[in-house]
């Protein structure tokens, strides 16, 4: 899909702020309403827009540690990772998941959990125990220097 200034501006404006109403949408980007949400619904048909959510605050919610986790796994077969993928992806506290290169480690997870205990059993009885995990290494966050959801757009 060609993107014009407007479908930029729309994209730029709905990662800031998804609940805006179309009609504010259409007021910031200079559009009528109607052309707006004509935009808005190609974007979303299109899969450049491919959800809505909500941003939850972890701690508020007394999720208070998180971890970066580099997986080491015992074979490089399309089956093994298959196979570990599909495990992780149904551990709640992953929140991310990225298989990587450049590294001794095959993947990282980002996960996010209560405190040190939980950490222990999400590590011990779960991560651990997927078969074909041969290696752990875990950092901690200590702060969030840049947490942003929102991709650079740029222009036309």
């Amino acid at each position: 899909m060609q993107l014009d200034r407007y479908d930029r501006q729309i994209l730029a404006a709905l990662q800031e702020d998804g609940r805006l109403s179309n009609q504010d949408l259409a007021e910031r980007i200079g559009l009528s309403p109607s052309p707006c949400l004509r935009r808005v619904r190609q974007l979303e048909e299109s899969g450049l827009i491919t959800g809505y959510r909500a941003l939850v605050d972890a701690k508020a919610l007394g999720l208070t540690l998180m971890a970066l986790i580099h997986i080491s796994m015992d074979q490089h077969t399309p089956e093994r990772f298959k196979h570990f993928e599909t495990q992780v992806a149904a551990i709640p506290e992953v929140l991310e998941c990225l298989l990587i290169t450049g590294q001794s480690a095959d993947y990282q997870l980002k996960v996010v959990v209560r405190d040190m205990d939980a950490y222990q059993d999400l590590l011990l009885n779960r991560i651990t125990r997927i078969k074909g995990v041969t290696g752990v290494h875990s950092s901690f966050v200590l702060r969030r220097v840049v947490d942003k959801a929102a991709l650079p757009i740029g222009s036309a």
